[in-house]
């Protein structure tokens, strides 16, 4: 009798944690949907909050804060991007693929707001990835350009003929 229920117990604790992980996946697909409907009704701040917390909790969130935090930048509100793209860099569940396209990002944010000292720390940590090495000293010799370092500009244009 005590095997029975012990494999009884062990049944309902195995069904009982199921329950739980899909109500949490419930709950966020709820969180989700407000976040949108935030957005969709001019409320983006409330949106901003939602979408971190949900990332605080559920990292396969990551490429839809990638594209939310690129609307806002495409739409101007580059403050908002900032905000999504730094907290996605301080997620300790990103794999290291997703972080360098969040420092790019952010790298791409701080350029549009024309923080390029900034900008060119982003871009500076992604020189030596091959995957992001191009678009990384593109972007760098565009800061130099902007900024008139022109001997900077040289010695990236140079890499950049170098790497492409």
């Amino acid at each position: 009798m005590l095997p029975v229920a012990a494999a009884y117990g062990w049944y309902m604790g195995r069904r009982s944690a199921q329950q739980d992980k899909q109500q949490d996946a419930n709950r966020l697909s709820r969180e989700y949907v407000a976040g949108v409907n935030f957005l969709l009704s001019n409320q983006q701040d409330k949106a901003v909050d939602l979408f971190l917390e949900m990332l605080k909790e559920d990292s396969s969130t990551v490429e839809a804060h990638l594209t939310l935090g690129n609307l806002f930048r495409s739409r101007g509100e580059v403050d908002r991007a900032i905000r999504i793209h730094q907290a996605l860099m301080e997620s300790a569940s990103l794999t290291f693929e997703q972080r360098l396209l969040a420092v790019q990002q952010l790298g791409r944010d701080y350029m549009a707001a024309g923080l390029y000292d900034r900008a060119e720390d982003m871009f500076n940590q992604l020189v030596e990835e091959q995957d992001f090495r191009l678009g990384a000293l593109q972007q760098l010799l565009v800061i130099h350009q902007a900024t008139s370092d022109w001997n900077n500009a040289i010695e990236v244009a140079e890499k950049t003929g170098q790497a492409g």
